[in-house]
């Protein structure tokens, strides 16, 4: 995966924000809507493409097409580049395999412990008891 090609299959548009800002969000459009169509990714592999469709699947539409838009600041460049890097921080997050579990088994040392403290609980316990007078 190659940052540069993924960004040159985004599409952008932008939009006027909505928040403070007075008389200047009325009159300038600085909020950035990004998509980005994952179905009919070059820069992406197959695998790669199923993993990320199973990965975020709640953050994409039905027609698989990934949407984020940036409006914090008062600039489109910087709201531009904010959606970017939040863009190629999900894709690179999202296409990292976990690492597969080997299942182990505790050592003789930690099993025989575990039967002493066991032991000695179970005896603490039972002289809490009343002694038995009979």
């Amino acid at each position: 995966m190659a940052p540069e090609k993924l960004i040159k299959e985004l599409v952008f548009k932008a939009t006027r924000s909505s928040g403070a800002g007075g008389q200047h969000v009325n009159k300038t459009s600085s909020k950035v809507v990004l998509t980005f169509n994952l179905e009919n990714s070059l820069a992406l592999s197959e695998n790669e493409k199923a993993l990320l469709k199973n990965k975020l699947s709640s953050k994409l539409t039905n027609q698989q097409v990934l949407i984020l838009f940036c409006e914090e600041t008062r600039s489109q460049h910087k709201n531009k580049e904010l959606a970017i890097k939040r863009f190629l921080n999900l894709i690179k997050t999202n296409l990292v395999r976990p690492k597969k579990r080997r299942p182990t088994k505790p050592s003789k040392g930690v099993l025989k412990k575990r039967v002493e403290t066991k032991k000695k609980t179970s005896v603490k316990k039972a002289l809490r008891k009343k002694p038995n007078l009979e």
